[in-house]
């Protein structure tokens, strides 16, 4: 059996075809064919049901799918371990992050590594947590950077650092101006729950990890939001805070990374969440991907 046959196999699996899988491997219909009657012959056992106008899989298709899958996986693990260089000289990291990561880690992190291992070609995608699991169990990425509430068996996840939510606004906003104001007579200028409750905010659309914290947080404070503003990027976010008069809540990192922006805490404050390295636990780990983390638990004081 050749690794051609499960290549084959799957791709008609998954265009559900002959004819289109046939044009997405570059091979004519009739030798598709016949490598699948082999691939069945060799196994001793119908894969495929081609008795209607879609093929479908058969149980023992089913059956034997999931595990061809899996080895396809390895064997391209394998072949990546093949041309993995020890010294870093070249090579390519596939790095998940999500969204809120993005806007103010990935910039330092990735210029400290690139400029330690510049032949190294960095794939950075950005990612929900819950995409970033089903990734690296998938092994589409390497190393995925989100927070520690991992739900799958297959991720292991390392903690780097505590990430703190807060009130952002523009300069231009009454709240940045009392914050200065409290500031030069070393006053407080926390927004209680109560005020929190009577400002106009701009938030992140409930497909963000980060607004799922704060509704919680809001839940919890028995504030029913005004909500002006949902947008599905953080860059829209920062954007419509700055210029205009509304208030969001971000972490506070995004706040020291632009410019026009003021942090202001909450009182009570939202409770910190943990920022972790995610691999595939007992994955293959190239020589970038262990550079990648050693680098990353450095920068976070982590031994």
């Amino acid at each position: 059996m050749l690794l051609r046959h499960i290549r084959y196999l799957l791709a008609v699996v998954e265009q559900g075809n002959f004819t289109r899988a046939a044009e997405t491997l570059y091979v004519s219909q009739p030798t598709l064919s016949q490598q699948i009657r082999q691939l069945e012959e060799t196994l001793g056992a119908q894969l495929l049901d081609r008795s209607g106008r879609v093929v479908r899989v058969t149980d023992a298709g089913e059956a034997y799918i999931a595990y061809a899958r899996r080895a396809l996986r390895e064997l391209e693990a394998g072949q990546r371990a093949i041309h993995d260089v020890r010294d870093l000289v070249r090579g390519t990291l596939r790095l998940a992050m999500t969204p809120s990561l993005t806007s103010y880690l990935a910039g330092p992190l990735i210029a400290r590594f690139n400029a330690s291992y510049p032949g190294i070609t960095l794939q950075l995608i950005e990612k929900t947590l819950d995409a970033i699991e089903t990734a690296l169990a998938a092994d589409q990425v390497d190393l995925g950077l989100a927070f520690s509430q991992v739900r799958s068996a297959e991720i292991s996840s390392q903690p780097l650092f505590d990430e703190k939510l807060c009130a952002v606004v523009g300069l231009a906003h009454p709240l940045a101006q009392r914050a200065a104001a409290a500031a030069t007579v070393t006053a407080t200028a926390a927004l209680t729950a109560g005020e929190l409750g009577r400002q106009s905010l701009a938030l992140l659309s409930s497909d963000f990890a980060t607004r799922s914290f704060v509704d919680a947080y809001l839940r919890q404070q028995g504030i029913a939001p005004r909500i002006a503003v949902e947008a599905n990027t953080i860059s829209a976010i920062v954007e419509i805070v700055r210029r205009g008069g509304l208030v969001t809540i971000l972490p506070e990192a995004i706040a020291h990374e632009h410019p026009g922006l003021q942090e202001i805490q909450l009182d009570p404050a939202l409770p910190h969440r943990t920022v972790s390295l995610l691999r595939r636990k007992d994955g293959y780990q190239s020589a970038a991907a262990r550079a990648f983390v050693e680098l990353a638990c450095s920068l976070a004081g982590v031994k």
